[in-house]
């Protein structure tokens, strides 16, 4: 299995961007998938997970509301839409994949078996 992350940019404050997961050797449902966010000196953070066929969506507090998780079957993509950007969304992002379409936590990077390589946020002020 391969992703392969994409969408990442400069944007002002308040601004949107939409970030694309391609997967590779294997189809996006029904399996979990996720995008965590790492900034410099940090640890790699949850934001939002979609699971079961895409029945099942978890987010973040820091982002609830402001963000979107879904999945493109017939492309075979992960999206993740992000609107009202903010300086401290400043990240780079990285989409994950389990082997399981659930039964892990869906907010730990533990709970997951693939990741992509990352594409990077910034968010100025």
């Amino acid at each position: 299995v391969q992703l392969q992350a994409s969408g990442g940019g400069l944007v002002q404050a308040g601004g949107s961007l939409r970030l694309a997961c391609a997967a590779s050797g294997r189809t996006v449902s029904p399996y979990r998938m996720g995008w965590f966010r790492q900034a410099p000196g940090k640890e790699r953070d949850f934001v939002a997970a979609i699971g079961g066929s895409g029945v099942s969506t978890y987010y973040a507090d820091s982002v609830k509301g402001r963000f979107t998780i879904s999945g493109d079957n017939a492309k075979n993509t992960l999206y993740l839409q992000m609107n009202s950007l903010k300086p401290e969304d400043t990240a780079v992002y990285y989409c994950a994949t389990s082997v399981l379409v659930g039964g892990r936590r869906p907010d730990v990077p533990r709970g997951y078996d693939y990741w992509g390589q990352g594409t990077l946020v910034t968010v100025s002020s």
